[in-house]
């Protein structure tokens, strides 16, 4: 028996993720087409392939078919004597079950905190960006781990914390040009944006343990939890069914016509909650919250984020990311109130998302400010001088290096309005005022600073102090 070429393999590949509890099981293209081999009497789905000039049947099987030596099947199909001439122009039959399908890999955009490679030949490696991932293999975050990866044409998956996908089927058809892929969600939440696909019969799935959600070209959000699978989609169409019966299809044009009896087409702008196995019906996302005070710059100890409230909504999310497509995302908050506040974020250029989320655990429509986190505290304090009447006002602003000046105010009123003392342009770090007659003083300090090319001011917050003599 002559030996098969080692590029052609015969075997199912058996992955388990042991952190999950859940074991995938993919099987590969060759051996899809060898199931397909057993039962002969079907009539096999066909391709058609012109023949060029110098083919030969052995030459077209190498090219297009998964096995070479199924050029046998190739010249039974066509009823082809001679395999070495072909005439050009020859309309063959190639069976769809036979093609060759080539691996498509997957690159890492983005990877922050806990995140790692789950692959069965080695122990979980960690995700650094630029790793390449292919099929067979997981990927899962911790409690601040975040990841996207790039597909060959562009789209993006992200994976959240607390969240673990499988990479299923990745195959281009080397003839036609087909793409295969498919992904599970073991836990937590993957979004995806995912770029139009070019041909009829191309095919994109995201598979959870209740629900399949298949698309051709969309920007779709999909969680899951023992509980519930939330299915959220911001733009195009996404087509939901029930994972026992595999109801959606993303062959051609996606519309009601073409869904599935038992599944459900969910619009831009809508969610849909599954269940107990019901897929639910479409429901209107949430509009997106609006962020108070924007153009603020985080200066404080701790970034903080406050929101106009959003009538239905139950809490709230906001997520920071370095990049305005939220691609390259750092942290995530959900809360009650519409307040969030984040520690240990470093100076920089940021973006926060911000979303409302409903009492069915739907998450609405997103929206994006980009924000400056410039730490720069001022610490103060207030004492008698020597004098009396005399009292001496401290400073020191936290951030160093930085040429800065100071504004000192001091009023009788809460709000600091008729300042009795408004001095600016201060270089140092202590003020004295005397003749203070006996009362209640509000005071106040702001750091200056001009830095890259703009102007930055800080207050150390309104104090008080009473003078009685």
């Amino acid at each position: 028996m002559r030996r098969l070429p080692s590029s052609v393999v015969r075997q199912r590949r058996a992955f388990a993720i042991l952190t999950t509890g859940f074991t995938l099981f993919i099987m590969s293209p060759v051996v899809r087409a060898e199931a397909a081999k057993v039962d002969k009497a079907a009539k096999p789905e066909t391709v058609s392939y012109a023949a060029q000039p110098g083919d030969t049947i052995y030459e077209v099987a190498d090219r297009y078919l998964s096995d070479p030596y199924d050029w046998r099947v190739l010249a039974r199909l066509n009823r082809v004597d001679a395999p070495r001439r072909l005439k050009p122009g020859t309309l063959l039959k190639l069976p769809v079950a036979l093609l060759k399908r080539d691996p498509l890999m997957v690159r890492v955009l983005a990877a922050s905190g806990d995140a790692e490679r789950i692959s069965k030949a080695v122990p979980p490696l960690p995700l650094a960006e630029g790793a390449s991932l292919g099929e067979g293999d997981a990927i899962s975050t911790g409690s601040n781990g975040f990841v996207t990866i790039e597909l060959e044409d562009g789209t993006h998956l992200t994976l959240t914390p607390r969240s673990t996908l499988a990479l299923g089927t990745l195959r281009r058809t080397v003839l036609t040009g087909r793409t295969e892929r498919d992904f599970s969600l073991i836990r937590g939440e993957v979004e995806s944006e995912v770029e139009h696909l070019t041909k009829p019969d191309d095919h994109f799935e995201i598979h959870a343990p209740s629900i399949v959600a298949g698309v051709r070209g969309t920007h779709f959000r999909v969680n899951y939890d023992p509980v519930a699978t939330t299915v959220e989609v911001l733009d195009g169409k996404v087509a939901v069914g029930n994972a026992e019966t595999h109801a959606p299809a993303t062959k051609g044009k996606l519309d009601e016509e073409a869904a599935a009896p038992q599944s459900q087409l969910v619009p831009a702008g809508y969610g849909s909650v599954t269940r107990g196995g019901a897929v639910g019906a479409p429901v209107a996302l949430l509009p997106a919250p609006t962020l108070a005070h924007p153009a603020k710059i985080q200066d404080g100890p701790h970034v903080e984020f406050d929101l106009q409230p959003v009538a239905g909504a139950t809490h709230y999310r906001l997520d920071i990311a370095r990049d305005a497509g939220t691609l390259d995302l750092i942290r995530e908050t959900r809360t009650q109130t519409p307040h969030a506040s984040f520690e240990d974020v470093a100076d920089g250029t940021y973006f926060v998302r911000v979303s409302a989320i409903d009492g069915a655990g739907l998450q609405g429509l997103p929206r994006v400010y980009a924000f400056e986190r410039r730490r720069n505290g001022v610490d103060a304090s207030a004492g008698r001088a020597g004098g009396a009447r005399s009292y001496e006002f401290r400073w020191l602003a936290s951030r160093p290096g930085v040429d800065t000046h100071f504004r000192f105010v001091l009023s009788r009123n809460e709000d600091l309005r008729d300042p009795l003392v408004d001095a600016v342009d201060i270089s140092g770090h202590r003020f004295v005022v005397t003749g203070l007659p006996a009362g209640v003083y509000y005071w106040t300090v702001i750091a200056e600073q001009f830095e890259n090319g703009r102007f930055y001011e800080t207050a150390a917050g309104v104090r008080s102090f009473t003078l009685a003599y």
